[in-house]
């Protein structure tokens, strides 16, 4: 016979579990509508960099109109003018492009150079793996910054600088990354196995262990781009990036600094949209982590 006072319990202790998963549920889908809205803002700023200013606003981001110098948001321009009379949402909007441009090629050359680096330093170990991080430490210690610098003082100021440079800042760390699940997988049977029946080291590293750590792989492109988009911006913001007059959104930042307390609109109109997207990647690789580190 059971006694009431069990009875109660167990009735508090299924009422407790019935909130918690409830409140699993209510986390769960708030992180889904979240994910989705970031995607949604990333999926945006990808159509507005594939299709351009032209087809999404009539103005001309490089026309020079002094009657509009800093002419307020309004019908004429939606986000107003700049010192030049130049329109902001088209300077914004056709900002997008070489951001676009840089950033996943940056991240690709990062992932590329990185996975290979990682996966050969952890598979082959040894005196490979301990010059390969010492390497990889030099190179973390270098300030990006200074690296641009010096290539733009080299070879000019372009995006193949831009490129460059983040997608070395980014190796070391991507690097870091597989080679730690590497390691993991190393230690597994499988690989022990396909190391006796004598496969060769290139075929166990493409064949057994990459795909293996394919998830580590994506999780990182996805969370390098987020900081690739913003470093970017910082290096563009230093003048390391395009020549003046660029519509690229740090250096539309650097040079409208001046006028926050006259124009606002003028700086925040492409602060906003580095943020935008900053965060939407962000949080799409935050979701991403989540679903592969799901058991």
């Amino acid at each position: 016979m059971v006694s009431a006072g069990a009875g109660h319990t167990d009735a508090r202790a299924l009422a407790v579990v019935g909130t918690e998963r409830m409140a699993g549920l209510a986390r769960g889908a708030h992180r889904d509508v979240v994910a989705v809205v970031a995607g949604a803002v990333a999926a945006a700023w990808v159509v507005v960099g594939l299709l351009g200013w032209r087809v999404l606003t009539p103005h001309d981001p490089a026309l020079q109109n002094p009657s509009d110098r800093f002419a307020r948001p309004g019908v004429a321009h939606w986000i107003g003018a700049d010192q030049f009379g130049r329109d902001v949402l088209a300077r914004v909007l056709a900002g997008a492009r070489p951001v676009l441009v840089v950033a996943p090629l940056a991240t690709a050359l990062a992932v590329v150079v990185g996975t290979a680096v990682g996966l050969t330093a952890a598979g082959l170990g040894g005196w490979f793996d301990g010059v390969a991080m010492r390497v990889l430490d030099a190179v973390t210690v270098f300030p990006s910054i200074i690296a641009a610098t010096l290539f733009a003082a080299l070879v000019g100021r372009s995006r193949l600088v831009l490129i460059l440079v983040i997608a070395a800042t980014f190796v070391p760390i991507v690097a870091r990354g597989v080679r730690a699940a590497t390691l993991v997988e190393c230690a597994k049977p499988y690989v022990e196995a396909a190391r006796l029946r004598g496969e060769p080291t290139w075929s166990l590293l493409v064949r057994e262990l990459l795909p293996n750590v394919r998830a580590t792989v994506l999780v990182e492109a996805t969370s390098r781009l987020g900081d690739a988009v913003f470093a970017a911006a910082t290096l563009s913001f230093l003048g390391l990036g395009e020549p003046p007059g660029s519509p690229e959104w740090g250096a539309t930042v650097s040079e409208n600094r001046v006028w926050l307390t006259l124009a606002p609109w003028t700086l925040l109109a492409p602060a906003l949209a580095i943020a935008s997207l900053v965060v939407a990647v962000a949080l799409l690789a935050d979701a991403l982590r989540r679903r592969v580190d799901a058991p």
